[in-house]
């Protein structure tokens, strides 16, 4: 793999130095580093509302995309499959590209059919824009659909108590925002007399190459929209 160019909205400059002394295209223009790049993938981690205007501009241009960016609508996510489809490119959008964070979100959809109560924890540093994670939201939903039934409920669901947390199919989430903080998700499972929890800490945003690279090197010979990057390990 090669970088072939790099896209920001503070760009200056016309290049981008590289550690190796090298240095590639660097803009405001995503448009334009796509036409003078010419990349096979686009790999975007931004804001929602940004990451939907670029992967329009890349899919328009027949570019191939990994999206890592959280937030999206579900109408977001069908405008993207759209979009795949008709201009025939392959998209892997993931809400998590630690390998350790994918096999947390497996090993809780696992416990879900076997455990009736569930409530997740997610720790993120205070400069992260949404809430709950996209993680922790796709973590509920993927134990909801596994279990197959409602989870039970540890109070009165006719009772609105703001500090339970956001439900996300019956699963209550909590966020916590603080600096000193990177990505951290907790699942926690409650029976008669026993809990189950279920963590992962990322302390480097290191633990994101593997994923990244993995998900590049798949999107090239797939056409269509690929939601989890669970769908490339095979879990």
């Amino acid at each position: 793999m090669k970088l072939a160019g790099a896209v920001d909205i503070k760009a200056t400059g016309e290049t981008l130095g590289l550690s190796d002394g090298s240095s590639v295209p660097f803009s405001k223009d995503l448009a334009h580093i796509i036409e003078l790049a010419q990349p096979e993938v686009m790999v975007d981690f931004s804001l929602a509302h940004a990451s939907m205007e670029a992967i329009r501009i890349a899919a328009e241009k027949k570019v191939n995309m990994v999206i890592g960016t959280t937030g999206f609508s579900e109408d977001n996510v069908t405008e993207m499959a759209n979009l795949a489809h008709t201009n025939g490119v392959g998209i892997i959008l993931a809400s998590n590209f630690a390998l350790g964070a994918v096999l947390m979100m497996y090993f809780a959809r696992l416990a879900a059919k076997y455990m009736d109560y569930a409530e997740i924890i997610e720790l993120h540093h205070n400069q992260k824009a949404d809430a709950p994670s996209g993680t922790a939201l796709n973590t509920a939903k993927i134990m909801a659909a596994y279990r197959g039934r409602p989870f039970s409920q540890a109070v009165d669901e006719n009772k609105n108590y703001a500090s339970r947390g956001e439900k996300v199919d019956g699963v209550a989430v909590h966020s916590v925002r603080l600096p000193g903080l990177m990505a951290h998700q907790e699942v926690i499972f409650g029976g008669l007399g026993q809990t189950l929890s279920i963590r992962h800490d990322t302390i480097s945003r290191e633990c994101y190459v593997p994923g990244v690279l993995l998900a590049v090197q798949a999107v090239v010979k797939q056409k269509g929209l690929v939601r989890g990057l669970e769908n490339l390990l095979n879990l």
